[in-house]
């Protein structure tokens, strides 16, 4: 084990391992100092920074925060690692490639980005993102392209999508239309029309997979569905020939994280083969959906490394995004503040997990979303929603997620709201995925000048869908 120090300020400050080095150099969050690899002080936490700077790039590929003989996610980082894409910053530090990053950004050197992504690990991305500040990581976001699809193209520039949540707290096949409707009346649903279930029954999930594909065939909408259920659950309703167009789990950054949701890489890989048999897609053939969140490994317990040390939760988060990008998705997000105060304690630390969840995925190469949402337990509001939001789409964020009123009755939780996601296209100059934007043109949705219509039940395509919903 490699010590690192360095001296600021008269005083000498050690960094006994990696996992250590790169906990005591992220900025504070609630859940590293739950875990207890916080920094304690700001100088401490400067120190580490300082070191971290100079760190070889490489020294990812020599030294593992998680072991590579007890974790699979590990394994998986290591095995399929691109040298031929990393040669560009081999011999680079962490520094020096943070440097390189903001000099392609301003450059608008958007291909020398985008082609790194197989050659870093999430280790290296982690690393360099405690190095930036936010304006930084929302630069080289910005100009990270990472272009999905299936029935709608994703992650084009100038471009916002939304999933729209239709969630419903007993699954009421009426009350989750009704939802549908009116997320596609405020042109939300390009991204996905992907619903939590309130039970995990195959059986209940088919019905939810029927209802959103008939509301999709009737009117052919460019987009897709998902019914959120648990990977098992969505075999068995493969195996019984409902629609399904996306692969859906939750998948963290450790083995035994995952263990813990219950699922394994092989499960995931089952299950995506399952999806493309189907051959549902019309514009590409992605069909996997993932969802992460800072925390969710410390949750489960499952946050330790090498001779058992904490990892910091935002690593750990950025190894998740390892297991998502094996299996090409159509769509990652980061549900930022859902799990709670303990992991990010407030509205500024909300903020940037939100914004490094998103530079970090970008630039392992992902589809990368953020569900902008919060407990009501946290020290978080709607004006910091409405920032993060903002934020994200100048970032160049492929989607969001939208609910009805900004409250998801089901999941008791905040997020963003229908008309939340009209004002960012508008105030960013944002569009929807273009062939859902050729749909909403096409159902006589979108003004003269490309934006949604005044919600008024008397227009056409509004009743066409207020009678699908009546039905």
């Amino acid at each position: 084990m490699t010590v690192r120090r360095t001296t600021l300020g008269g005083h000498t400050y050690e960094f006994p391992s990696l996992s250590d080095l790169l906990a005591k150099a992220t900025p504070a969050r609630s859940g590293d100092v739950l875990a207890g690899c916080a920094a304690e002080s700001a100088a401490q936490r400067v120190a580490a920074q300082m070191v971290l700077a100079d760190l070889p790039l490489a020294t990812f590929l020599e030294e593992q925060v998680v072991g590579y003989d007890e974790d699979d996610v590990t394994r998986l980082i290591l095995d399929t690692h691109d040298a031929a894409a990393f040669t560009p910053v081999a011999a680079m530090t962490v520094g020096e490639f943070r440097d390189t990053l903001l000099a392609w950004a301003a450059e608008s050197d958007e291909h020398a980005i985008s082609s790194l992504a197989r050659g870093l690990t999430p280790e290296m991305v982690a690393a360099t993102s405690k190095l930036m500040r936010n304006a930084d990581l929302i630069a080289v976001g910005r100009r990270t392209r990472v272009v999905t699809g299936l029935r709608s193209t994703l992650g084009l520039r100038g471009r916002l999508a939304s999933r729209l949540q239709p969630n419903h707290p007993t699954d009421d096949p009426l009350g989750v239309t009704a939802s549908i409707i009116d997320g596609l009346l405020q042109g939300s649903g390009d991204a996905v029309i992907g619903i939590n279930p309130a039970t995990d029954s195959p059986a209940q999930t088919i019905a939810l997979l029927e209802l959103v594909d008939a509301v999709i065939s009737r009117y052919e909408i460019p987009t897709q569905s998902c019914v959120l259920a648990h990977v098992t659950t969505t075999l068995r309703a493969l195996e019984r020939g409902a629609p399904v167009d996306l692969v859906f789990q939750s998948v963290a950054g450790t083995q035994a994280a995952n263990r813990g949701f219950g699922v394994t890489l092989g499960l995931l890989a089952e299950a995506r083969a399952g999806a493309l048999e189907l051959g549902r897609g019309t514009v590409g053939s992605n069909v996997t959906y993932f969802e992460t969140g800072q925390g969710s490994a410390l949750s489960a317990d499952a946050h330790r490394g090498v001779d058992g040390r904490p990892v910091d939760q935002q690593t750990l988060e950025a190894r998740s995004y390892a297991v998502a990008r094996h299996f090409e998705p159509l769509l990652v997000n980061t549900v930022v503040g859902f799990i709670g105060p303990e992991y990010l304690y407030d509205g500024k630390q909300v903020i940037r997990a939100g914004l490094e969840d998103h530079f970090c995925g970008k630039l392992l190469g992902l589809p990368m979303g953020v569900d902008v949402c919060y407990t009501n337990h946290a020290e978080v509001d709607g004006d910091d929603t409405d920032s993060l939001m903002l934020l994200l789409g100048a970032a160049g964020c492929s989607f969001v997620i939208a609910v009805p009123g900004s409250d998801d009755v089901m999941l008791h939780y905040q997020s963003l709201s229908f008309s939340d996601v009209l004002t960012a296209r508008q105030v960013l100059d944002l569009r929807p995925a273009p062939e859902f934007e050729a749909w909403l043109a096409r159902m006589d949705l979108l003004d003269d000048d490309g934006r949604v219509r005044a919600l008024t039940a008397d227009a056409p395509a509004a009743k066409a869908l207020l009678a699908a919903a009546s039905a």
